[in-house]
Protein backbone atom coordinates (compact mmCIF):
# COMPACT_ATOMS: atom_id res chain seq x y z
CA UNK A 1 0.00 0.00 0.00
CA UNK A 2 1.37 3.38 -1.00
CA UNK A 3 0.75 6.32 1.29
CA UNK A 4 -0.34 9.42 -0.62
CA UNK A 5 1.10 12.63 0.73
CA UNK A 6 -0.76 15.84 0.07
CA UNK A 7 0.47 19.38 -0.17
CA UNK A 8 0.42 21.34 3.06
CA UNK A 9 -1.57 24.54 2.75
CA UNK A 10 -1.49 27.56 5.05
CA UNK A 11 -3.85 30.49 4.48
CA UNK A 12 -3.26 34.08 5.43
CA UNK A 13 -5.31 37.14 4.56
CA UNK A 14 -4.06 37.63 0.99
CA UNK A 15 -2.02 34.56 0.04
CA UNK A 16 -1.95 30.80 0.51
CA UNK A 17 1.44 29.09 0.90
CA UNK A 18 1.61 25.50 -0.35
CA UNK A 19 4.43 22.97 -0.17
CA UNK A 20 4.14 19.90 -2.39
CA UNK A 21 5.48 17.12 -0.15
CA UNK A 22 5.92 14.80 -3.15
CA UNK A 23 8.31 17.30 -4.77
CA UNK A 24 10.08 18.70 -1.67
CA UNK A 25 13.56 17.22 -1.13
CA UNK A 26 13.94 18.64 2.39
CA UNK A 27 17.03 20.74 1.60
CA UNK A 28 15.92 23.41 4.11
CA UNK A 29 16.63 26.43 1.92
CA UNK A 30 13.20 27.92 2.64
CA UNK A 31 13.66 27.45 6.39
CA UNK A 32 17.00 29.29 6.30
CA UNK A 33 15.74 32.16 4.15
CA UNK A 34 12.30 32.54 5.77
CA UNK A 35 12.48 30.88 9.21
CA UNK A 36 9.30 32.58 10.43
CA UNK A 37 7.30 31.16 7.52
CA UNK A 38 8.67 27.64 6.89
CA UNK A 39 9.85 24.73 9.02
CA UNK A 40 10.79 21.11 8.45
CA UNK A 41 8.27 18.50 9.56
CA UNK A 42 9.30 15.26 11.34
CA UNK A 43 9.84 13.55 7.97
CA UNK A 44 12.29 16.28 6.93
CA UNK A 45 9.98 17.97 4.41
CA UNK A 46 9.19 21.69 4.40
CA UNK A 47 5.85 22.99 5.60
CA UNK A 48 4.46 26.49 5.99
CA UNK A 49 4.15 28.07 9.43
CA UNK A 50 0.74 29.55 10.21
CA UNK A 51 0.65 32.49 10.09
CA UNK A 52 3.74 33.23 8.00
CA UNK A 53 5.66 35.99 9.77
CA UNK A 54 8.38 36.93 7.29
CA UNK A 55 7.86 39.91 5.03
CA UNK A 56 6.52 39.23 1.51
CA UNK A 57 9.89 39.83 -0.15
CA UNK A 58 11.57 37.27 2.13
CA UNK A 59 8.85 34.70 1.44
CA UNK A 60 9.19 35.30 -2.31
CA UNK A 61 12.96 34.79 -2.07
CA UNK A 62 12.41 31.48 -0.27
CA UNK A 63 9.88 30.36 -2.89
CA UNK A 64 12.15 31.39 -5.77
CA UNK A 65 15.15 29.67 -4.14
CA UNK A 66 13.51 26.25 -3.83
CA UNK A 67 15.65 24.03 -6.08
CA UNK A 68 12.70 21.81 -7.05
CA UNK A 69 9.95 24.49 -7.09
CA UNK A 70 7.95 22.68 -4.39
CA UNK A 71 6.58 25.92 -2.88
CA UNK A 72 3.74 27.92 -4.35
CA UNK A 73 2.05 31.11 -3.21
CA UNK A 74 -1.49 31.57 -4.49
CA UNK A 75 -4.22 34.11 -4.02
CA UNK A 76 -6.52 33.32 -1.09
CA UNK A 77 -10.04 32.60 -2.30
Amino acid sequence: MTEKKEAVTIKNMAKVLKVDKEVCIGCGTCTVLAPKSFKLDPSGKAEPINPPADDPETIKEAIDSCPVQAIKEEENE
